[in-house]
């Protein structure tokens, strides 16, 4: 029997469509029809006014790095082979913010405020910097 791994999702009847979407390379958000603000995750209200008139939306998976930190130790499985990684938040062109993982990034090269573009790794999303968005910081 594997190792438990604890980078996957377990999905129930509400997320199914947001982890069988991303298994396709969608990124899905949802999005209030009573407030017309978009949220990330998946949830049956709306986290600004509390409605349920809310419905899934697919992103354009273009987003901005808010902040990042590079983790050097992880115990659990997988983590362990993937030490250094770069976990990071990101808000996303439709407003909300994402945690995630910057993956194809030289940590020399990572920089608040940075483009960056959705790709799907193991069919989850993580980021990468988009098309002109590294550059060496010197360090």
């Amino acid at each position: 029997m594997g190792a438990a791994r604890h980078d996957l999702p377990e999905p129930d009847a509400f997320t199914r469509t947001y982890w069988e979407a991303a298994a396709h390379g969608r990124l899905l958000i949802r999005r209030c029809a009573a407030c017309a603000r978009a949220h990330h995750y998946p949830r049956e209200f709306c986290p600004h006014c509390w409605s349920d008139e809310v419905t899934w939306e697919e992103a354009g998976g273009r987003a901005t790095l808010y902040t990042w930190s590079t983790v050097h130790h992880n115990d659990l499985p997988p983590f362990t082979g993937r030490t250094p990684y770069l976990a990071a938040v990101v808000d996303l062109d439709e407003g909300p913010r994402m945690m995630t993982e910057l993956v194809d990034c030289p940590e020399d090269t990572v920089r608040a405020g940075m483009p960056l573009e959705v790709t799907f790794r193991d069919r989850l999303p993580v980021f990468r910097a988009a098309p002109g968005g590294l550059t060496s910081t010197g360090r």
